[in-house]
């Protein structure tokens, strides 16, 4: 399996250029990874899509760029949603950007495409607050991804798609087994290592103390899983 962060970008997302307001989640490490994945997933032109977590919007406008017919986009920060707007439509996409709990899109219509970068950080709390929303998620680092893997099947269109990017610190294992057990069939499709930033820099103590890494690890693997809704 390839490291999709060393390949080059197909879908010329824009790095650099986006609007970014502070207290808005930058696309990195992840987000890349997602991306290479969906530029890999074969995709049907004209699909239905769902940027979910959206940030900068920098998924949804892959999503575009793969052929989407539609686009939405979702987040709970009101900066993020403003951002992601800005950017879809300085590039063309018409898209629908909602404000909001993640669950709040669903139902609306079903999608051929979800791809989330949900919060996956474990942390010492359980409320997150401000920036921090974008990455904390409770201390299993599941706070938002269970309910995510539960109610994500049911968003999907017959033969839909979702790609999930997301920590080895968050039990990748979990999601796939949630996602099976609500009729998706599941895989790995995209891994990469990658060193810790800032968070978990300033969290390895934590971590280490409540035996979530080893004492000496600086690096964080990251996963993106696939599930396929296959009943008609």
């Amino acid at each position: 399996m390839h490291n999709p962060l060393h390949m080059h970008n197909p879908l010329r997302i824009p790095r650099r250029t986006l609007l970014r307001p502070p207290g808005v989640y930058p696309p990195q490490a992840d987000t890349w990874l997602l991306a290479h994945a969906l530029a890999e997933a074969g995709i049907p032109r004209g699909a239905h899509a769902l940027d979910v977590f959206t940030g900068t919007g920098a998924l949804a406008i892959a999503a575009a760029r793969i052929g989407a017919a539609t686009v939405t986009a979702v987040d709970i920060s009101r900066r993020a949603t403003a951002a992601a707007w800005v950017n879809l439509h300085l590039r063309g996409v018409s898209a629908e950007v909602h404000c909001g709990d993640f669950a709040s899109v669903f139902g609306r219509r079903p999608y051929d495409l979800v791809v989330a970068n949900p919060p996956y950080v474990p942390a010492p709390h359980d409320t997150p607050v401000g920036a921090a929303r974008a990455w904390d998620a409770g201390a299993d680092g599941r706070a938002l991804l269970d309910r995510f893997c539960a109610l994500v099947p049911s968003a999907l269109a017959p033969r839909g798609t979702a790609l999930i990017v997301h920590s080895a610190l968050s039990d990748p294992d979990r999601t796939i087994d949630a996602l099976r057990e609500h009729g998706l069939k599941t895989a790995v499709v995209a891994r990469a290592t990658v060193p810790f930033g800032p968070v978990l820099r300033a969290r390895a103590a934590w971590l280490s103390a409540t035996r979530r890494i080893d004492p000496t690890t600086d690096t964080e693997d990251l996963v993106v899983i696939r599930g396929d809704r296959i009943r008609r």
